[in-house]
């Protein structure tokens, strides 16, 4: 062992692999009882790492997410279910668990919107009382509503746990629900409000530091105000699971089929009245340049088919909207600090629309230099609406977000046209309201939560995904000025 001169660099102390690897950012928790949104929809921006930083808010490392522990009622009750009761009654007492389940869930859900959203931002002045009044609508008379049914499910559990009979419990608690009117035909002025004092950096800082708090379970505000329209929607599927599981020959089934009749006629009515209250709102926002622009079938009109952000071949982004008999292209701009849709051509009577679908690659872009250099993306997902009456005519190549949004535009244009030829135009079932977006709108279905215009029939999970996907796109869409 001969001494060596050479000076050795010592090495840097690892204490641990995990030390050397970046660390990655937990997912969204993607809810299942945020049902549609389709809500055109509701769900709004729950993904602040897509947006740029903003300086005034902190650099804070993203909460753990919070997730609530399934529960299922097997395993919550001490009981020996596989000597005591068939596989079928098992699965009925598992749905009227559910059910009862969350409820509890609901009324924590709206306790946790007041206590942790309303009532600091009114005491530390970051909103004003009208301005929550305005946002928060009626939520507060809907907490003893549902306590209402829970303390109900709850006063006819046995000890075992297991429950005989519900039916007759929903026929009297479900009337109640008509007071849901109110609530959800406030959502859509509530969320352009909530969106533009977003612009304020007080209330953006306080709501950024609530989404990263664990009690927030990585949700916004307004997925906390959606939450009691999305149960809303969810009764008629739960109600038929509990009756799926009952015997024909159960005292119950006369009651749940009542049950399920009611809730669809309510849902049905609140449906109509929100999209009522929808159309109004953005009939309102309307600004004319010129009287000629104004139109009988827009002021006629009860429901907004569709509607959203297209782009036409000049890369101009438009916002489209289809009422029940005409097609009305906009531009969005800012108008006494509110966002308010300026007519951009003339509208154009759905039944003299003339609708093209465009091949991929088959519109050119605007400018020759331009349109040279564009690549395979910019001149997908386009399709054409054309109008010609005498000397008036028009025509517009609009490019939609992707192949999925295109065809549901399509699909709602071709049903308009076929309802106004068939006059029927006005008296379908007006759809949900919900956040403009560039594809077509949801609406609370009776049945199955279809999708507007009957385009598509995903499941309740694909529906919040893909609703969660664009809550980042439709926050920074709000306020955003085309002049």
């Amino acid at each position: 062992q001969e001494p060596s001169n050479k000076r050795v660099k010592p090495l840097s102390r690892v204490t641990s692999l995990a030390s050397l690897i970046p660390p990655v950012r937990a997912t969204p928790l993607k809810r299942f009882s945020q049902t549609l949104q389709r809500s055109i929809s509701f769900r709004s921006e729950s993904r602040p790492e897509l947006c740029s930083p903003r300086p005034w808010s902190r650099n804070v490392p993203p909460a753990n997410t919070k997730r609530r522990d399934s529960k299922l009622w097997s395993e919550t009750f001490d009981v020996c279910v596989n000597h005591m009761l068939t596989s079928k009654e098992i699965k009925r007492q598992e749905a009227i668990f559910e059910l009862s389940q969350g409820e509890e869930d609901l009324i924590e859900d709206l306790k946790l919107a007041k206590k942790a959203y309303h009532d600091p931002m009114l005491k530390l002045s970051i909103m004003t009382e009208q301005e929550l009044n305005q946002i928060f609508g009626t939520l507060d008379s809907l907490i003893p509503l549902h306590e209402d049914l829970l303390r109900r499910l709850q006063e006819v559990r046995k000890p075992d746990g297991s429950t005989d009979h519900v039916g007759h419990i929903l026929v009297g608690w479900l009337p109640c629900l008509n007071s849901y009117d109110s609530y959800c035909s406030n959502q859509v002025a509530a969320k352009a409000l909530l969106d533009h004092k977003k612009q304020d950096h007080r209330v953006q800082d306080f709501l950024q530091r609530c989404l990263e708090s664990p009690f927030s379970r990585k949700l916004d505000l307004w997925n906390f105000l959606d939450i009691p329209r999305s149960r809303l929607v969810k009764y008629p599927l739960l109600l038929r699971e509990i009756l799926r599981h009952t015997p024909n020959d159960h005292p119950d089934q006369q009651h749940l089929e009542e049950a399920i009749n009611i809730i669809q006629g309510i849902v049905a009515e609140i449906n109509i009245k929100t999209g009522e209250s929808e159309c109004q709102y953005y009939k309102e926002r309307l600004i004319y340049l010129e009287e000629g622009q104004r139109d009988s079938l827009i002021d006629n009109s009860r429901a907004v088919c569709c509607h959203g952000e297209l782009k036409n071949n000049r890369g101009v982004k438009l916002h489209v909207f289809l009422f029940e008999e005409v097609l009305v292209i906009t531009r969005a701009v800012t108008h006494n600090e509110q966002l308010c849709y300026q007519l951009y051509r003339q509208p154009i009577p759905v039944r003299e629309l003339l609708l093209e679908d465009l091949q991929d690659g088959e519109v050119r872009l605007g400018g020759s230099l331009r349109g040279a250099f564009s690549n395979n993306e910019r001149i997908k997902n386009f399709f054409r609406v054309s109008f010609k009456n005498g000397s008036q005519s028009q025509t517009h190549s609009l490019q939609a977000n992707d192949s999925f949004n295109k065809q549901q535009w399509l699909n709602c244009i071709r049903q308009a046209k076929e309802k106004v030829a068939a006059g029927t135009a006005g008296t379908a079932e007006a759809r949900f309201p919900g956040c403009p977006r560039a594809e077509a709108p949801e609406r609370m279905e009776q049945s199955d939560c279809e999708s507007d215009c009957s385009m598509d029939t995903s499941e309740l999970g694909a529906d919040c995904e893909r609703m969660e996907q664009t809550n980042s796109w439709d926050s920074q869409k709000q306020i955003e000025t085309n002049v």
